[in-house]
């Protein structure tokens, strides 16, 4: 595959503007929990398809040791993982790329809404191919 090549790219761009809408609309003072109903509003007024707080098994040879609550699973493609915190912390991109590697996906989008301006991350599963 094409190094250069936007995965999900209409997507992706459709996402990302949902995110600055939100983020524009509510400025970067509120909790996650905040924008996270906002965000489900706006997916279901651009008519994104969406899972909310979905539940993964996390498993070990094969057996379930817990379980993982993605913020947002959208079109079946891309783990949309919500933040209200002043940075990234590495944490963080560990957390999406596990959710990545259990849902065996390629693409999450994680999006950090405190701030005055919107911080998102692509972050790529490399152990899945499209």
């Amino acid at each position: 595959m094409n190094a250069n090549k936007v995965i999900y790219k209409e997507l992706s761009y459709k996402l990302v503007g949902v995110l600055f809408n939100v983020h524009k609309k509510l400025g970067g003072k509120y909790q996650e929990k905040y924008y996270q109903r906002a965000v489900e509003k706006a997916l279901n007024s651009e008519e994104i398809s969406f899972k909310k707080e979905l539940s993964v098994d996390l498993k070990f040879k094969g057996e379930k040791i817990g379980k993982y609550f993605l913020d947002f699973l959208v079109e079946d493609k891309v783990v949309l993982e919500l933040k209200a915190t002043p940075f990234f912390h590495p944490d963080d991109f560990r957390q999406i790329l596990g959710y990545l590697k259990a849902k065996r996906l390629k693409l999450g989008i994680l999006a950090n809404f405190r701030g005055r301006k919107l911080t998102y991350k692509r972050i790529l599963n490399s152990e899945v191919d499209l």
